[in-house]
This record gives structure tokens, C-alpha cells and sequence, in this order.
């Protein structure tokens, strides 16, 4: 069975089933508490941060452009779903239920705003198109800072000044509150969701590589001018990949905003910091290797806890890990290394059977 099977098949199954593994392993450790309860709670944010880089690696690594506004799709999947669920908490409530249609619209929402940047931004390359893109999120950011949004009796009331502003009657209610965000949204995210979303990005990432489609928008990285002149549309393929990224962004942003019981948009959560950690664990796991994506996602949000107890060197060991990361995966001598072993192991392999 295995013998019929091409070498892209096997390396997807091997990546659902590392994720499964991780997945049944965790659940069995939580049940018999072998596992600390703040280890417990980064459960969620690792299914964020998978999602997030195995979306952006779409961009960076398979149509090869650099995008720095990951952060700011995430913050307008997040904020658009939790005013969703904040309106309709007492009127929808079926949790499950609820939690879907949020997700369904901030997935919506934030591929909207990924084919709006994407139309025009998408006309720039290379150093243009990051400071473009790190631009929008900051933009996004800034303006739901002053943003106040509230309901009373005659509907939705808007401003930009302040809670005053928004004339309500005394039984209103503030859904968003400028920079104080969104508080009392319903913490319907959980790990088994965050799992489910997270496999549903390797499908969809991985199935749209391995398509037509997904050769044509490696095409395009390779060689763009090759490409336009076999007929291939490069802008239809470049603003799917974006729009695809974008869409799975707001589902990360979903999740994060109903993990959380006080959303807000900062610098951390939804700013430039934020788009450069994403980015971080694109490049180090290997630009376009999805695995090598899900890989340093989950080994840099889970190191800080774990080298916790080391309090003074847990930074500089962290910062080692960083370092022996991309040097195992960019350096000549390492890929050198790496591809000659690795190659001695296969062909082992291949003699025994």
C-alpha cells in the first residue's frame, strides 16, 4: 500500500497523523492530569498560532510574496465574530450553534477585507508589499481603538469620541468600547475546536497545494514572467492564495476572541508584533514546508512555559533554540549535512526491503 503511494501523499499523511498523535496524546495527559493547568490553557492559543502559520506560509512560502498584515485579518475575524456573539448571546443559545455562524462570519469578513487589500496591494512586490501589508494591520488596529459601537431600544449607535457619544438611552449597553474592546464575549473556544481548525487548514493549505491551482501559483513564484506567458492569470491566482490566507486568519481570530473573556487590540495581540511572530514561524520552520510550519509553531509558543522554572535563562535559551533553528535550516553546510544523511538513511532503508 504504501509502495503505490507518491512521496507527497505519504509526507500529508504523515503530517495529519503527527497532528493527530499530538492531539490524542495531549487529551490523554490533560484527562489524567498529568498536565499543569497553565499548560492546559496554551492548548488554544497553539491551535491559533498552527493556524496562523500554516496560512501565512500559503503567501510567503508557496506564492512567494511577503506579507506583514496576518496580524490585522486576525484582529477583523476576531473583533467582527465577537460583536456577533456579544448581540446574539441571549438570542441564539445553543453554543455550538452560535460558535459556528461566529465563525462563519469572521471567516467571511476578514476574506472580504483579504480580496479589498488584496486587489490593489497585490500590484506591489517584495519590500512594497510587506510595508503595504504591515500598514493595513496597523491601520486595522488603530481603528478599532476608536471605535465605539452600543444597542438600545432604537438600535445600533456609533462614535468615535467616546461612550458619551453615542446618545443612547439609560438601558443601553456598550458592545465595543474603543480601547477597552469587547468584553463579555462567550468562551466558546476549545481545544477539540481549535484541533478540528486546525486540521481543516492542513486540508484545505494542503489539498490547494497539491491542485492545479497550487502549481499555477507556484508558477508564479518561480518565474512570473514564464508563467504570464503559458497563459496563467496572475492576478486571479495571486488574490485566491491572499484571500484563502486571509479567511483562514479570521478563523484563528475567532478562536482567539472567544478564548477570552476582555478582547482588545494591541500592539501584542494584534500589531506589528504579532505579524513578525507568525513570520518568525514561517522562516524557521522552513519557508513553504506546512510540517516545519506547524513544527516551530508549537515548540516556540510552548517553550517560554516549559523553561519557565529557569526564570533568568529562559530568554537566552529561547533565543539559542531560535538561532540552532535557522542555522539547521537555512545554513549551507546544515542543508549539506541534512540531505546527505538523510539521503544515506533512505537508501538504507530502500536495501532492506
Amino acid at each position: 500500500m504504501l509502495k503505490k503511494m507518491n512521496k507527497n501523499t505519504k509526507s500529508n499523511l504523515i503530517t495529519y497523523g503527527m497532528v493527530i498523535a499530538a492531539f490524542v496524546i495531549m487529551q490523554v495527559l490533560i484527562s489524567t492530569g498529568s498536565v499543569s493547568s497553565l499548560l492546559e490553557g496554551l492548548m488554544v492559543p497553539l491551535c491559533i498560532y498552527v493556524i496562523l502559520a500554516v496560512s501565512l506560509n500559503l503567501v510567503v512560502g508557496i506564492l512567494g510574496e511577503l506579507s506583514l498584515g496576518h496580524a490585522g485579518f486576525m484582529c477583523v475575524g476576531a473583533f467582527s465574530s465577537a460583536f456577533f456573539s456579544k448581540c446574539m448571546r441571549d438570542v441564539i443559545t445553543v453554543e455550538p450553534l452560535r460558535f459556528l455562524l461566529a465563525l462563519l462570519i469572521g471567516i467571511a469578513v476578514a476574506a472580504l477585507f483579504g480580496i479589498l487589500i488584496g486587489i490593489p496591494v497585490l500590484r506591489l512586490k517584495g519590500d512594497y508589499l510587506a510595508i503595504v501589508t504591515l500598514a493595513f494591520g496597523e491601520i486595522i488596529k488603530n481603528l478599532v481603538n476608536v471605535l465605539f459601537i452600543g444597542r438600545d431600544s432604537n438600535g445600533f449607535h456609533f462614535s468615535t469620541k467616546d461612550v458619551m457619544g453615542l446618545n443612547m438611552e439609560p438601558d443601553g449597553t456598550v458592545i465595543i468600547s474603543g480601547p477597552q474592546g469587547i468584553t463579555g464575549t462567550p468562551k466558546d473556544s476549545t481545544f477539540l475546536i481549535g484541533f478540528i481548525l486546525v486540521l481543516i487548514t492542513l486540508f484545505i493549505v494542503i489539498n490547494l497545494v497539491n491542485s492545479r491551482d497550487g502549481r499555477a501559483i507556484m508558477s508564479i513564484r518561480d518565474n512570473r514572467i514564464a508563467a504570464e506567458s503559458v497563459g496563467i492569470n496572475v492576478t486571479k491566482y495571486k488574490l485566491m492564495a491572499f484571500t484563502i490566507s486571509a479567511a483562514l486568519a479570521g478563523g484563528a481570530g475567532v478562536l482567539y476572541a472567544h478564548n477570552l473573556s476582555t478582547l482588545t487590540a494591541n500592539t501584542n495581540n494584534f500589531g506589528y508584533n504579532q505579524s513578525i511572530m507568525i513570520l518568525v514561524f514561517v522562516v524557521l520552520g522552513g519557508i513553504g514546508n506546512i510540517r516545519g510550519s506547524i513544527i516551530a509553531a508549537v515548540v516556540l509558543t510552548l517553550l517560554p512555559e516549559l523553561l519557565r522554572g529557569l526564570a533568568d535563562y529562559r530568554m537566552l535559551i529561547y533565543a539559542i533554540v531560535l538561532i540552532v533553528m535557522m542555522l539547521f535550516n537555512w545554513a549551507p553546510k546544515a542543508i549539506e549535512w541534512r540531505e546527505k544523511h538523510l539521503s544515506f538513511f533512505r537508501k538504507k532503508k530502500e536495501a532492506v526491503k
